[in-house]
């Protein structure tokens, strides 16, 4: 009786992998390697626009050519580069000048991001406001009348009192504070305003204290204020199996992540780390690869296969949406579009696994199948949701949003590659692999719109209703797309429409 308990137990405990073949040990064995060298501190979080990036790039290109792909970015390689507007940045001629001493930008001051470009050369004083001449504002004052108003914003209030300055004829404006309380300004680039017409400056609390004193006497002011575009560039890696067929089948996933997160999108609060994003997203990444490999091999030869390892995506899907708005097949011929992000944690006592856009094609119902052996599947029917296959979902693309669930390293350094199941992704790609064996036929699925998206992790009790285009670099924000049965659609707002204003609130990006 014992022996056979615990061959029951060895049997319950060791099932999924006695079912493994050769081969399949093989594509677990490539998710390993693969991961790990895309999880590794030698690419430093893999970052978009730096050469972590880089190195992940050049990497995944190598691996799409090792297996037979065809390249299908620019100008034949497999690379696809793409531009991201980051806002602005205070460019080396800014410079400011008292007394002929230089005060250094950034420490003693910095711009305002709504001011015009411009130079000034004066002998003012703080006392007086002359016209066409520079205007001091000490900012104590309306710091001490506002200390309980939580509803204060001190920098629209600043730009407000600026464009009285302006009518009245100052040539530029000199902010300061030289009051207790503190005034948190700092140069923010990523907020956008419309510019004003003169230079505006604020100097810090101590430079103020040296070089302004708070004196009546005229000082020789030399003033130069230049800022300009601040860009960086990201790179998708493209490549495609071409069976002859009408239709292709795009399979994706973002393998771009936080790098040290300068970028300030993590949950991470102790000091500047590597964030190696294991499962987000080198496990989806990885299991692009591995699918690509095995869809070369495979006898499905009904559609053309695509596979895209985008960048850009935890900056606000900036790769896969410059993908469906600059293509490098014709979008018409798309059947339908694969997302894998974070497929690299299923868990053993559940098995769980998340796919999103169960409801954008209804030939899905048809096709999925709810519980495998090895997989318990929760169906979540949006096609919107944080990841790239959004991109494609507004291009009236069916899509599938593979997940395998949020997790206590998410958007933490401590994503690591020794916590990824490796054989759990394997029965994820096998799952997907017997979608892309299911839609082996001469037919397209039929798009279907879907109403508002059911997020793991995310509360959406209040909404507008409408998917923001993070690219867009103007003033407001542009919607991207609109989400059936919400606000934003009873409205009449449509896709392309830039909200710059909701009641009495000015809206100038998506930050605010």
């Amino acid at each position: 009786m014992k022996n056979i308990l615990l061959i029951l137990i060895f049997i319950s405990q060791g099932a999924i992998g006695q079912r493994l073949t050769k081969s399949d040990k093989a594509i677990i064995e490539n998710l390993k390697v693969n991961i790990t060298y895309l999880a590794s501190d030698k690419l430093e979080g893999r970052r978009t626009g730096t050469p972590g990036e880089k190195l992940a790039y050049e990497y995944l290109s190598a691996q799409f050519g090792k297996t037979g792909l065809i390249p299908k970015g620019d100008s034949n390689s497999f690379i696809q580069a793409f531009e991201i507007n980051e806002g602005k940045q205070i460019l080396p001629v800014t410079h400011l000048i008292i007394n002929g001493e230089s005060l250094e930008t950034g420490k003693d001051f910095f711009p305002f991001i709504f001011i015009s470009n411009g130079s000034v050369k004066a002998d003012a004083s703080p006392a007086f406001q002359e016209k066409g001449m520079p205007w001091f504002w000490d900012i104590k004052d309306r710091l001490e009348e506002n200390k309980n108003n939580p509803h204060f914003d001190l920098e629209e209030t600043i730009r407000n009192k600026v464009v009285e300055f302006e009518k009245k004829g100052a040539s530029a404006c000199i902010v300061f504070n030289s009051g207790n309380l503190d005034d948190d300004l700092k140069f923010d680039g990523k907020t956008k305003a419309k510019r004003l017409k003169i230079p505006v400056i604020f100097v810090t609390k101590n430079a103020a204290k040296k070089y302004l004193g708070y004196q009546t006497a005229n000082l020789n002011i030399d003033l130069q204020t230049a800022l300009g575009d601040k860009k960086r560039t990201g790179h998708n890696v493209i490549g495609y199996i071409d069976n002859g067929a009408a239709h292709t089948i795009i399979v994706g996933a973002h393998y771009d992540h936080l790098g040290y997160g300068e970028d300030h999108n993590t949950l991470w609060t102790g000091k500047p780390e590597i964030f190696n994003g294991a499962d987000d997203n080198a496990s989806g990444t990885a299991l692009v690869l591995e699918l690509a490999g095995v869809m070369k091999k495979s006898k499905l030869k009904n559609n053309n296969y695509l596979f895209i390892c985008f960048s850009g995506e935890e900056l606000g899907l900036y790769g896969s949406k410059y993908f469906t708005n600059n293509p490098t097949i014709p979008l018409e011929a798309v059947d339908y579009m694969i997302n894998c992000d974070m497929v690299g944690r299923l868990r053993d006592s559940t098995h769980a696994l998340t796919i999103g856009g169960y409801g954008t094609s209804p030939e899905w119902g048809k096709i999925l199948p709810a519980k495998t052996k090895v997989l318990n599947i929760k169906f979540d029917s949006s096609g919107i949701g944080p990841s790239d296959h959004t991109s494609f979902y507004l291009k009236n693309i069916p899509v599938l949003f593979f997940f395998t669930g949020i997790h206590a390293d998410y958007h933490k350094p401590t994503d690591d590659a020794d916590k990824i199941n490796f054989e759990g992704e394997f029965r994820v790609l096998q799952y997907i692999e017997n979608i892309l064996k299911q839609t082996n036929n001469n037919t397209k699925l039929v798009f279907s719109k879907t109403r508002e998206p059911k997020m793991e992790g995310a509360n959406f009790t209040v909404s507008l209703g409408f998917m923001p285009d993070y690219s867009y670099s103007g003033v407001g924000v542009r919607a991207d797309g609109i989400i059936d049965g919400k606000i934003a659609q009873k409205i009449g707002m449509q896709a392309g429409d830039v909200i710059i204003q909701l009641g009495d609130f000015k809206v100038t990006d998506i930050y605010n």
